[in-house]
């Protein structure tokens, strides 16, 4: 026990737990290293300040004296850089977090070992003070900079969400960033000098967001979160959460002709009557999410068979040919119309159009973002999963006429039924 050691005893044993741990540094990045360096630094600091205490008590030599702090001090320049490290790498969790909350305990977290950080720095400035040698105040100079490099760590923290403006990044994702500031007053961050910015820029002012805009840098909340703070608005006041998404993201126009003329042109030839949205999905992430043709050709033939004309948009078809009956209006909004200044408001007003002037019933697809904008307008909406979408999966039950359907045995039948039931709503 320490307690039964000498000053010079626990001197001696300080030094070498000290120089065990840091003798341990190149090798930090292995599995279980970084823990036993944390370890034997903290017992380094004890034993150290343990053989000051014995000096203290029984008038040790100076030597004795010198040889524990500048051991302190090098502990504590130790556990500051140990800080910093993990305040790092914290962080990078906390940015990830899937949800709001789990973000913010995480950055919590992060404040406090930046906090031991600045309390190591300190007391390693203090003791070496004390020993006015080069390589003491060396260390705490360490010290130091580490607890600096972990505070500006925090310092950079960014609440704003990202409104990304590069068309290789999922567009609908934009849908649900603006929806959360429409209802829950998030703050954003534009994606700068990207091919959409400006469109996204105009897109977030038309619906009247400006305030909430926020200096583009670094260390942003995850996008993952949106859907969650969408789904508790709708929950809150379903009715009133679609009113103001709706006001906000369609604005009090009237749809435009060039809107009223490409519809009229795309749909030319289709009888009278009801349609159905077919999204088709082929991205590189997460492909094993994309839309296969046996099942497009499936899920067209269904339609039909509920009465509605199946019109196909997103993604070209692959695979195979269009289903027979449907129309095809996939890569719609590469057309000049839909790629303006305004383009995310003429996307929406033209499925807006749909519904009013084409008998558009609702929308039917694999999970893709491209569906939830029209979702979140009112249109009646289903997507296909594997698996329950633990994100999308919030706003079932919460946003209007919002559903998931799991394959399985019977899904095609549940299928069915929803376009017979929105067919027969429609009559």
């Amino acid at each position: 026990m320490d307690e039964n050691l000498d000053a010079p005893s626990l001197e001696r044993e300080a030094a070498a737990v000290l120089g065990r741990a840091l003798a341990r540094s190149p090798a930090l990045h292995l599995p279980g290293m970084r823990d036993q360096h944390r370890a034997e630094v903290e017992r380094a600091i004890e034993l150290a300040w343990s053989a000051l205490t014995a000096a203290d008590a029984d008038g040790g030599s100076p030597e004795t004296v010198a040889g524990a702090r500048f051991t302190l001090v090098k502990a504590h320049a130790a556990r500051a850089r140990d800080a910093r490290h993990g305040a790092g790498q914290l962080s990078l969790g906390a940015q990830r977090a899937p949800t709001r909350e789990d973000c913010d305990d995480g950055w919590r977290r992060v404040e406090e070992i930046v906090r031991v950080a600045e309390a190591s720095a300190v007391e390693s400035t203090r003791v070496a003070l004390l020993l006015d040698a080069p390589a003491a105040r060396s260390a705490a100079r360490e010290a130091e900079t580490a607890a600096k490099d972990a505070r500006r760590i925090v310092d950079e923290r960014n609440h704003a969400y990202t409104f990304h403006a590069d068309p290789g990044f999922s567009f609908g994702e934009g849908w649900y960033l603006a929806a959360a500031a429409v209802l829950g007053g998030v703050a954003i961050q534009i994606e700068p000098d990207k091919p959409q910015t400006s469109q996204a820029e105009r897109f977030l002012r038309d619906a009247g967001l400006a305030t909430l805009f926020q200096p583009y840098r670094s260390r942003p909340r995850a996008n993952k979160h949106l859907p969650a703070i969408v789904a508790r608005a709708f929950r809150a006041d379903p009715n009133a959460a679609q009113r103001q998404l709706r006001a906000a993201f369609l604005g009090d126009a009237p749809i435009s002709r060039a809107i009223v003329d490409w519809t009229a042109q795309r749909l030319a030839g289709t009888a009278a009557g009801k349609t159905v949205l077919l999204w088709v999905r082929h991205g590189t992430h997460q492909p094993a999410r994309n839309t296969k043709h046996p099942e497009l050709i499936e899920l067209a033939r269904r339609a039909l068979d509920a009465g509605v004309v199946p019109v196909l948009v997103g993604d070209a078809v692959r695979g195979g040919e269009t289903p027979a009956g449907a129309v095809d209006c996939t890569l719609f909004w590469k057309d000049a119309l839909f790629q303006g200044p305004d383009m995310r408001r003429t996307q929406l007003r033209l499925f807006e159009h749909m519904r009013r002037t084409h008998g558009l019933v609702g929308q039917l697809g694999v999970t893709t973002a491209g569906m939830d904008g029209p979702a979140l307008m009112g249109l009646p909406t289903v997507y296909l999963t594997e698996a329950p979408n633990v994100r999308l999966g919030s706003w079932v039950g919460a946003v209007p006429g919002y559903c998931e359907i799991v394959r399985g045995d019977s899904h095609l039948e549940q299928v069915s039924r929803t376009l017979r039931r929105w067919a027969a709503e429609a009559s």
